[in-house]
């Protein structure tokens, strides 16, 4: 583990290295990254002086974890939850897991075509 990884990073910080964005693309989402603290109580930042966050490590690579079955996987609150309170540690091979949803991105892709295609033989 390098320097750069051993020092604490903001909220703001977290947000950019997760690659969050809101829908407006005008602002860092912080708020999303809050409501998850909320949510899964494995996630705890150290909050010092003025509420300021601040995030280790740990909780940065748990936040990836949490953004990668959310966003990417399309996951429910619920479904992660259940994952991280799995006693076991769960390993993702995001690698994998990532193909999986290239794949169903092109089947849903290929049945979304297939309705355009209908809908245009109606008019």
């Amino acid at each position: 583990m390098t320097k750069e990884n051993e020092a604490y990073k903001t909220i703001g910080e977290v947000v950019k290295l997760l690659n969050l964005k809101s829908k407006s693309n005008r602002s860092h989402p912080t708020h999303t990254i809050r409501y998850w603290e909320k949510e899964f109580k494995q996630i705890k930042p150290k909050i010092l002086n003025g509420n300021r966050r601040y995030y280790d490590y740990k909780t940065i690579e748990l936040l990836k974890k949490v953004k990668f079955l959310l966003k990417d996987q399309g996951m429910t609150i619920n479904g992660v939850k259940k994952i991280l309170n799995h006693k076991e540690t769960l390993k993702l091979d995001e690698i994998t897991n990532a193909s999986i949803n290239v794949n169903n991105l092109k089947t849903k892709l290929q049945k979304i075509s297939s309705i355009i295609k209908n809908l245009k033989k109606i008019k």
